[in-house]
Formats: structure tokens, sequence, C-alpha cells
């Protein structure tokens, strides 16, 4: 007979025990822990064996992956070429960002042989038939399943027999062989596991999409995660236009790219060129504004930050950060306090990367240094400029990767100089139309733009 147990499970790695606990013992997370009760039947071992009978490495014949492109180059190029047959995608992304009408559009566009599924747990056929219908879906290749049962899910992919899945969403599906609720750690781990084996069995790609939690993770076990091939989050805030698609995990592919994307009415809209978009609406030369040159996996970005120091009305300075790194926006003015001999002590400072755009990358430290002084000292920078270095704690500007095609970024958006650090300057093997100046310090940098 069934037995009914009440067990704990920790939120971040699945951890399980048979009483509340304050801190994981697996993971060291603090008040992660939940209560379910589970339902565990008096079978005794799986019928299913495998006859697993060790091999050499180098015996193995290694079979080429077969890809099926998404229709979106941008996608394509975080998932490394495309969709891999066979391969279990999870989609996050905060609630509004464009998760399902990235997918719906994927179902569209997909250069998948054969028919399309689309299993939603939270809409209702008139309601994606309504999203549909604003986006211009044609494909009459697309199947729609209202379901949150899993077995009922099995038994229209046995019937249906399709060659892409998608699962919106995998926090709304249950599985009555568990009697804790839909969206639980136990109701998540088993449901992800039998997708995973009836699309690992079937050579059916699949993509199931996954609430974040207020911090911005995806709601559930780590375990999740784990159990994937990819992790996809779309990132940017609701009130802007702008979407980036990033890869944490790739098991077939690098998860340093990234995809543009723009929400408009008809949908997603891939951005080819992000740095004439994040940069066109420049106007004037205020103080405090810098162009810096960003890199995403292999594509740089040039990206337009901005800066504001006012005089604080209270005895603590207030330090913001919008798209940049806290401690490493407190970090930098530091050193621009004892290097650039500033007195920000008295200074509220601002920082903003245009767009809604988050790049934590050390190469946007001589810009951020720049676009502070700029404003403390109402000087503007130059509109024809741009800026690249990394910034130590001593003020010296050192070296940054691939400076080749940031340079060749920022002549082709039709700047007429840029900054760079001296090392980097002595190891160009290349010749530019543009004037290229190597600073060797901070100081260097604010004395060539009058800052000092």
């Amino acid at each position: 007979m069934a037995k009914s147990s009440t067990v704990f499970f920790c939120n971040e790695c699945g951890y399980e025990s048979p009483k509340w606990l304050g801190k994981c013992p697996a993971c060291n997370a603090w008040n992660t822990f939940v209560e379910e009760k589970v339902t565990k039947g008096s079978g005794g071992k799986s019928e299913l064996k495998r006859n697993s009978n060790p091999v050499k490495l180098l015996e193995i014949e290694q079979t080429d992956i077969l890809r099926i492109s998404s229709g979106f180059a941008e996608l394509d190029r975080v998932l490394g070429g495309g969709f891999v047959k066979g391969s279990l995608t999870l989609l996050g992304g905060e609630p509004g960002i464009g998760k399902s009408t990235l997918v719906l559009q994927i179902c569209d566009k997909i250069k998948a042989d054969g028919k399309v599924l689309y299993v939603s747990g939270e809409e209702s056929g008139e309601q994606i038939k309504l999203r549909a219908d604003r986006l211009g879906i044609k494909n009459d290749n697309i199947m729609f399943l209202g379901e949150i049962d899993i077995n009922s899910v099995e038994s229209a992919i046995e019937n249906v027999e399709p060659r892409f899945v998608i699962v919106d969403s995998i926090q709304t599906m249950y599985s009555d062989d568990i009697s804790s609720a839909p969206g639980s750690v136990s109701q998540v781990r088993e449901i992800t596991a039998r997708i995973m084996k009836m699309c690992k069995m079937k050579g059916i790609t699949t993509v199931i999409i996954g609430h974040v939690t207020k911090d911005g993770t995806i709601a559930g076990p780590r375990v999740l995660e784990h159990m994937v091939d990819t992790v996809l989050y779309i990132e940017g805030e609701r009130y802007f236009s702008y979407r980036v698609l990033r890869g944490v995990k790739n098991r077939f592919g690098s998860t340093n790219e990234i995809g543009m994307f723009e929400m408009q009415g008809e949908g997603m809209q891939e951005i080819d060129n992000p740095s004439s978009v994040l940069i066109t609406e420049r106007e004037g030369n205020p103080a405090g504004s810098v162009v810096v040159a960003s890199l995403e996996g292999t594509r740089p970005m040039l990206l337009e930050l901005q800066a504001l120091t006012s005089t604080t009305v209270f005895g603590m300075p207030r330090r913001t950060a919008n798209g940049i790194d806290y401690n490493r926006i407190t970090l930098l003015i530091a050193v621009l306090e004892k290097i650039g001999k500033m007195n920000l002590g008295s200074q509220d400072v601002y920082m903003n990367i245009v767009g809604g755009i988050r790049v934590n990358e050390p190469a946007l430290d001589l810009g951020i240094i720049l676009a502070v002084a700029s404003s403390f000292k109402n000087v503007s920078i130059p509109d024809d400029v741009v800026v690249i270095g990394e910034v130590g704690l001593t003020g010296e500007i050192r070296r940054v990767n691939m400076i080749e095609k940031r340079i060749k970024e920022a002549q082709k958006m039709g700047f007429k100089k840029v900054i760079i650090p001296e090392t980097n300057k002595k190891l160009l093997k290349e010749n530019f139309k543009l004037d290229i100046i190597g600073c060797k310090d901070i100081i260097d940098a604010m004395k060539f733009l009058k800052l000092r």
C-alpha cells in the first residue's frame, strides 16, 4: 500500500530531510526548507534495467550533432547554432518580460520537420489564439493542448508525435504520483525528470518555461537547472522595450553570447546592430556622458554611460548604480578620490547604462571613472571619443581582451578617437582610421580629456 510521509525539501538544491533545518547541510543556504507531503508506493525495484558495461573513452564513436534553426539568428547565436535535436531547454524570466511571446514566435519560425505541440497550463486556447493573431502566426503545424496533468501530456505526445514541444510553464504541471501541490519542489523535480526522459527517448526538442523568484532566479530547486541541457534567461526592464537573451548554461555551446531583441506590438524583433540602437539617442554633449565599448561573447557593443554627481543633503553620500555592479562603483570612486585627487566625500554619485542593459565587464572601469569626473568638473567629454580600459586599485589602466573588435566597432559607428590601455596599443597588429590614444593610468586619460 502507498504510504504518506512528511518530508522537508531545500528550495535551493533539493536536499531532503525528515525534519526542518535552519541551514541546509548541502548548499549552506538559510531558511530554504519547505514542508511537503510525499506519497510513496510499496513497489520494488524498477523493471527497466540497462546493460552498463564500461568502454574505453577513445573507442567511443562521435556522432554529428543535429541542430534545428529557431528562425531567430540572435537566438541561434546564443544556443551555439540552433536547438540540438532531443535537447531540453529551460527558459526563465520575470513576468511580462516576453517568454510566452518569444516561444510562440519560435513555434511559427522553427525549421522542425513535423508538428509543434504547445502545452499551456496557465492560459486557455482562446488566449493563445489572440496572441497568435496579434503576432501573425501562420504555421498550420502548431497544435495546442491546455493541460496540467503530466500523464495527459505524455499521452498527447504519443498520439501527436511532435518534433518540437513547448511546456508553459513547468510550475503548473503536476503528477498524481506525488501528493504535493503543483509548483512544489518534489513536483517540479518529478515533472522535469519525466519530460527529460521523454524527449531523450523520442528525440523531441523541448523547451520548458520557468517562473523566477524575486531574486531573479528560476523558482524551484536548483537541481532543475542541473537536469536540463540549456538554461536561458530573458533580461531587461519591463518598462524598456529592449530585451537581452543570455545563456547561463549550455552543454552544446558557449555561455558567453547574448541575443538582443526589442519588444514591439508584433512581438519580439531582432536587433542586428545593438550599438546603433543604444547610442543613437545621444543629443548634445552633456557633462557626465561617455561612450564605452563592451564585449558580450564575441559581439562588441557600444554603450552610453551616464554619471551624475550632486551635493549630498545627508551626512552619508549615496552611491546608486543601474546596470552596473554597486561594489565596483564604490571601488572605482575610491580610486578616483585617492589617485585622481577629487573630493567626492560630499557628493552623491548616480550611475546608469542607457537602455536598461546590465553589464559586469571590467573594461567599463575607465569609462565609469571619466564619466564621474566629467560630471563633477562639469566638463563635457567629446562626443567622438570611445573609452576602453580596466582600472586597478593603484590607478593603472590594465589591458583588455579582443581590443581589435572593440576598435572596429567604434570605427564602424563613426567615432574619431578611442582611449585604450597603453599595453593594448603596443600589441595592435592592424591599422585603423581613427586616432588611438594609449594611457598608462587614469591621470593620463583625465589630462587628455582636460578633466584635470
